[in-house]
């Protein structure tokens, strides 16, 4: 076993690896960027060696400074995560060439699975099933080539991943916008703008395979389901998969096994089927759609249902011990799940967004994945992501009630994040049965996206929060029995309250036609009725944890009249880079048109007009770095 290994990554997944070196007696050497100085992973390594700027590829993307801080540091090892240079061949082999082990598969296999029309061609030649559609190199005839296949239709970058790169495309007229667009977003994101052509499957499941070799044979660990997507991003995944058949699980995982073991794989690493589920499943409906050459985001689910510690057979194969189980003594226990929980805002179409987290709180009875701790900030740098919430239980409804009790008890503050919506889909009904596909989000997302309202109780207890003056709510007193009236706001809506001191730890709130009597004593009552809530105040404002994260805005209570901005100015919703504007000064618009594009976080979001109008000034110019919040471009005032 190794003595010291190099993590060449951040956030959750250097925790988890550090978690697990740890308890196998292995020293960890962190590596960090500018902004990641203080960060967790940092402060639970044994050494921390700085190398660059914040910027990916001033840091974590530069293989050259990764490898001098492992030989400077003594490390044998380089644990790539994912994302990153996970899956860079280049980087294996300049590891190599150092004198390095890198944990994870070969530079070979890496380049195999690496583009995804020469990857197929390997699964065809290998016996693996493949989705119909062009794989071929040549970029030229592509429209001719979708019209061959049929629509609709899907565009995928050959080096993608993530969704990046990708576009469904239902009729012909639409497709050469589409593959511009798909074409542009796949350079940014992986400095190659190719893409193949599939058949879009209409009923589609996305099911995966996790596999581990040892560079000659492979074994399977099962499946896991991960449909539920937006924007072709996971967002719960769970295993084993629903409705599977133990013909199906038997193909696939055979399937999968030819797939790693035609590529000499090494380590830990994903075979990706789309399954066509418009008939339920079946052992000849799935399609090999690609290998992650890596650790997944969603390893967790399978640790779970095996009791396996990935990152452990990661180490162990990669110190050049055998695969310590046979395919034979494989065991699926029970069900998990994972949900991911993103600093996001959904009803704004899942913009990724930013801030510091001013409390962050993980119920008992769960495993939480995390990088980030109560005061870090969630940088525009980086994925937003907080946290992997993954649960297990003996059934899958058990294992989902788990769940949804899991997500109830998390609170976040400072950022808004997308657990509401998380909540909303472990309630879904057909969820609950489930009857999942990779379209069922859409679908449905105005409804899961429904911000949950505060009742008046929850109101009321905010109310008696904000006028009290000193951090956490416990054991404080109001003497004054002058009532004090409140100004809050909750998630655009501007409330008035007045607040009068019974008696110590007692009050009378009024919120609009409501009064509710609040009571705290190492507790909060109202009416009469203890309730389970927590209250905190931050910068931000003041949170009420109750079921849900309520966040409060205190204002002036003058100010409870205060308008919100119109929609005749379009600001940026994040930071990010302006790749387009398409109005001028004078230009007239509808609700809906297109104005610019904004670049943030590795993906393209169009900003829309928000009402028709006429163009007064255009702000920004493409090839400018905005803040959150800049104006960008601004409508004529309507008429009177």
């Amino acid at each position: 076993m190794f003595k010291k290994i190099l993590i060449a990554n951040r956030g959750e997944i250097a925790c988890r690896v550090i978690d697990t070196a740890r308890a196998l007696g292995v020293r960890t050497v962190a590596v960090y960027s500018d902004v990641d100085a203080s960060a967790r992973h940092v402060e639970m390594a044994d050494e921390a060696v700085h190398i660059g700027g914040s910027a990916p590829k001033d840091s974590y993307l530069r293989g050259d400074a990764i490898i001098a801080a492992a030989k400077a540091t003594g490390a044998q090892a380089v644990h790539p995560g994912y994302g990153f240079l996970s899956e860079n061949p280049e980087f294996v082999e300049a590891c190599d060439a150092a004198g390095l082990v890198f944990i994870g598969p070969s530079a070979e296999a890496i380049r195999a699975m690496g583009l995804k029309d020469a990857a197929k061609v390997l699964m065809e030649e290998a016996g693996v099933p493949v989705v119909p559609g062009y794989h071929g190199a040549s970029q030229e005839g592509l429209v001719e080539r979708a019209a061959e296949i049929g629509y609709p239709v899907l565009i995928k970058a050959v080096a993608g991943g993530g969704g990046k790169g990708m576009r469904r495309v239902d009729r012909a007229e639409d497709f050469a916008d589409a593959l511009a667009s798909a074409q542009g977003e796949a350079a940014t994101a992986f400095g190659n703008d190719a893409v193949l052509i599939e058949k879009f499957v209409a009923t589609p499941r996305h099911i995966e395979v996790q596999v581990f070799g040892d560079g000659e044979r492979a074994v399977h660990l099962f499946e896991r389901d991960c449909s539920l997507q937006r924007r072709h991003q996971k967002v719960i995944e769970e295993a084993p998969a629903p409705g599977m058949t133990v013909e199906m699980r038997e193909a696939m995982g055979q399937a999968a096994v030819r797939a790693a073991e035609a590529i000499g794989y090494k380590g830990a690493g994903t075979v990706e089927f789309i399954v066509d589920a418009s008939d339920g499943l079946r052992a000849d409906r799935f399609y090999f759609m690609e290998m992650n050459t890596r650790l997944q985001v969603e390893h967790p689910v399978t640790e779970a249902i095996t009791g396996v510690d990935l990152v452990e057979w990661q180490l162990r194969v990669a110190a050049g011990e055998p695969l310590p189980m046979a395919q034979a003594d494989m065991r699926i226990d029970g069900h998990a799940f994972e949900a991911r929980l993103y600093a996001e805002d959904v009803p704004k179409g899942f913009l990724p967004a930013t801030g510091r987290l001013a409390h962050l709180k993980f119920p008992e009875g769960a495993r939480a994945d995390t990088g980030v701790r109560p005061g870090d900030e969630i940088s525009p740098w980086y994925d937003p992501m907080i946290a992997k919430l993954i649960v297990h239980g003996p059934t899958r409804a058990i294992a989902l009630q788990k769940l949804e009790q899991a997500l109830s008890g998390t609170q976040v503050a400072g950022s808004v994040t997308n657990l509401a919506f998380l909540r909303a889909l472990a309630r879904h009904e057909g969820f609950e049965r489930g009857e999942v596909d990779t379209g069922l989000i859409d679908r449905e997302v105005e409804a899961l996206s429904e911000a949950p309202v505060p009742c008046t109780r929850a109101r009321s207890i905010a109310a008696v929060g904000a006028v009290e003056r000193g951090g956490p709510l416990e054991g404080f007193t109001l003497w004054d029995p002058v009532p004090q009236r409140v100004g809050l706001a909750s998630d655009g809506e501007l409330l008035g309250a007045k607040v009068t001191t019974l008696a110590q730890g007692h009050y009378a709130v009024e919120i609009g036609e409501a009064t509710h009597e609040v009571a705290y004593n190492k507790g909060w009552s109202v009416d009469g009725v203890p309730v389970p809530a927590e209250v905190v105040r931050h910068d931000a404002g003041l949170s009420v944890f109750w079921g849900n994260n309520y966040h409060f805005e205190m204002l002036d209570p003058l100010d409870v009249e205060a308008e919100a901005a119109g929609a005749g100015r379009i600001e940026a919703p994040m930071p990010g880079l302006v790749k387009a504007v398409f109005v001028e000064a004078g230009a007239t618009v509808a609700a809906g048109d297109r104005l610019a594009v904004l670049e943030a976080m590795k993906m393209e979001h169009v900003l829309t007009a928000g009402r028709d109008g006429v163009v007064a000034e255009v702000l920004a110019v493409a090839g400018a770095q905005v803040e959150a919040g800049a104006a960008l471009i601004v409508l004529e005032e309507d008429e009177p």
